[in-house]
C-alpha cells in the first residue's frame, strides 16, 4: 500500500490486492501496451492527458469488458488480453471511499480513429515508453507503481520487451 496526496482534499491508496467486497468500483483504468513498440497508450484531448478507460456499465460483463468497451469507444484500440493490476483508493472528504481499478493490456490493434460516442471528443493516441509515462501524465507519485507494474506484468505475461521500448509518437 503506498498513500499519496495529490491536493488538499483528495488522498490515494495504491493496493496491488482485489478490490474489497462491497467498495464501489467508480472507474478501470489500463495501461495499454503495444506488443510490437513496448509503448503505452496515453490518450491526449487539447493538452491534457489520461488513460484508456471510464465507468463500469451494465452491459459490461466483468472488468476487462469495461476497459475493452472503454479503450474502442474512446481510442479505438483493440484490446486482446488484460491483467489485474490492484486499485487505487479514493478517499475525499464527506464521500464513502471508492476504488479505480487499474489494469495492464495487450493492445490488439487500432482502428481509425473516430470522436468518443461518450461526449464526441477526438482523443489523439500518445505511446510512450513506460518511463515516460507518469511525466506525461502529470500525476506525480500515484502513477509510479502501477505504471512499473504494468511493465513488468506485460513482460512476464505477454514477452514485450519494455526495457527497449521505441521512442514515444503519435498513432493518428
Amino acid at each position: 500500500m503506498r498513500r499519496v496526496t495529490a491536493d488538499v482534499d483528495v488522498s490515494y491508496l495504491w493496493h496491488e490486492a482485489p478490490v474489497p467486497a462491497g467498495m464501489e468500483i467508480a472507474k478501470v483504468y489500463g495501461f495499454l501496451i503495444c506488443p510490437g513498440t513496448a509503448r503505452i497508450l496515453v490518450q491526449e484531448h487539447d493538452g491534457s492527458f489520461n488513460l484508456p478507460g471510464g465507468s463500469p456499465e451494465p452491459v459490461d460483463a466483468d472488468l476487462f469488458a469495461t476497459l475493452a468497451r472503454e479503450a474502442l469507444e474512446e481510442s479505438q484500440v483493440m484490446v486482446a488480453e488484460t491483467g489485474y493490476l490492484g486499485y487505487q483508493e479514493v478517499l475525499r472528504p464527506g464521500w464513502t471511499p471508492y476504488a479505480q481499478v487499474r489494469m495492464a493490456g495487450l493492445i490488439g490493434g487500432f482502428g481509425s480513429r473516430h470522436p468518443d460516442p461518450d461526449g464526441g471528443r477526438l482523443l489523439r493516441r500518445l505511446m510512450c515508453p513506460p518511463a515516460d509515462v507518469a511525466a506525461v501524465l502529470g500525476w506525480g507519485e500515484v502513477v509510479e507503481a502501477p505504471v512499473e507494474l504494468a511493465a513488468r506484468t506485460a513482460e512476464m505475461l505477454w514477452g514485450v520487451p519494455v526495457s527497449v521500448p521505441q521512442p514515444a509518437g503519435y498513432m493518428d
